[in-house]
């Protein structure tokens, strides 16, 4: 049994990994967002050059996300993807039309024009962020489900979860969630607005980014204050030994403070993130805010997944049903499952390894406008 908890664990935070990953590059999509803003055609050309050169890595890890919370947790997957059906068919779509605008935006013969295919990267761009946000947030603050185990042994029932009518909309529909969501969107804006002012070299690109980083920072801190007030406050279900669940005051709080590598992660992100955006702000000759504040990101969202997951919480509380929460030790899959992916899991390094090498290599020269009128290979 101890065996199986280490997997358990193990797996959390390799989930923990990949959702801070994926909340990183959600920069691509926080990007797309403001290509309007940039009326010059050249411009934008250089914005979606620079994004089109990472949009896949934001598409291969969310798809990555998903198929490992599948083999890890098929309980979760299951009842939140099979569930709130509706909620995922919306991120999915977004993400399908971002694919397509990519491919057709500079096509030859394309009917539609460009600004139609921008139109729908800025859909992306602002639909993508939020309801991911607010599909984590219902790890948070629950969600309206209910879980049968003995349903598996049931031919007449077709699911062992069940939802509500409205099959997660009802998520979106929740302020905090949403809150969380334009959380996620603000900080996806202002991590672009970095990143853009490291890859590319051009002046007007890096004033006008300048002054949507002068926008969008402030509202995405003053947002991820309250945010975190909520998280601070907010009941959590606790799941002891023998599986009984009750809803517990302040479980992320004391979470933060009964496992102290979880709050340091917190700060020293909040510190690298606050850093990377007010050095970036207020030093019109420092560039290369995207990598503090890339890192604080990552810190600060895997700190979230920890307390979300340890410490005997419920990761996905059910809001009908107590007894029906989610947890890393009832979710899970097989002893055998986890641990063959474990053996599979020694490749992960050298994955990142390949992603921050090519990823150098893309973004070894700055772009320019110059390279952009002399290539045939531009989106």
């Amino acid at each position: 049994m101890e065996t199986y908890n280490i997997l358990q664990n193990y797996w959390w935070f390799i989930m923990s990994v990949l959702g801070a990953l994926l909340v990183f590059l959600l920069m691509v999509q926080g990007g797309q967002s403001m290509l309007l803003l940039h009326r010059d055609e050249a411009e934008r050309t250089l914005l979606i050059n620079s994004m089109g050169r990472k949009w896949e890595l934001t598409f291969t890890t969310l798809v990555t996300f998903g198929g490992a919370f599948f083999a890890s947790f098929p309980l979760f997957y299951s009842t939140s993807f099979g569930g709130a059906y509706w909620l995922w068919m919306l991120i999915l779509f977004s993400f399908v039309v971002q694919a397509v605008s990519y491919e057709y935006r500079s096509k030859s013969g394309n009917v539609y024009g460009r600004r139609f295919y921008d139109v729908l990267l800025m859909v992306n761009g602002v639909m993508g962020p939020v309801l991911l946000g607010v599909a984590v947030a219902g790890m948070l603050f629950g969600a309206e489900f209910t879980v049968t185990k003995s349903n598996i042994l049931n031919t007449q029932a077709a699911t062992i979860s069940t939802w509500g009518p409205l099959h997660g909309l009802e998520a979106i529909a929740s302020w905090r969630n949403l809150l969380f969501g334009v959380m996620v969107y603000f900080l996806a804006a202002s991590l672009a607005s970095l990143y853009f002012i490291n890859n590319i070299d051009d002046d007007a690109v890096r004033t006008r980014q300048r002054k949507c980083l002068n926008s969008n920072a402030p509202v995405f801190v003053c947002i991820f204050l309250w945010v975190m007030v909520f998280v601070l406050t907010a009941k959590g279900v606790a799941v002891d030994d023998s599986g009984n669940a009750q809803w517990v005051d302040y479980k992320y709080f004391h979470n933060y403070l009964d496992m102290w590598w979880a709050l340091i992660a917190l700060l020293a992100g909040v510190v690298l993130v606050l850093y990377g955006l007010g050095r970036t702000m207020l030093q019109s000759s420092y560039r290369r805010g995207i990598w503090p504040a890339g890192i604080g990101t990552i810190l600060v969202v895997m700190s979230l997944f920890w307390v979300m997951g340890y410490n005997g919480t419920a990761y996905y509380p059910s809001l009908l049903d107590t007894q029906s929460s989610l947890t890393i030790r009832n979710s899970s899959s097989s002893q055998f499952t986890l641990t063959v992916m474990s053996v599979v899991s020694v490749l992960v390094p050298f994955v990142v390894a390949y992603i921050a090498y090519c990823w150098h290599a893309m973004d070894r020269r700055k772009l320019t406008r110059t390279e952009m009128a002399d290539t045939d290979h531009k989106y």
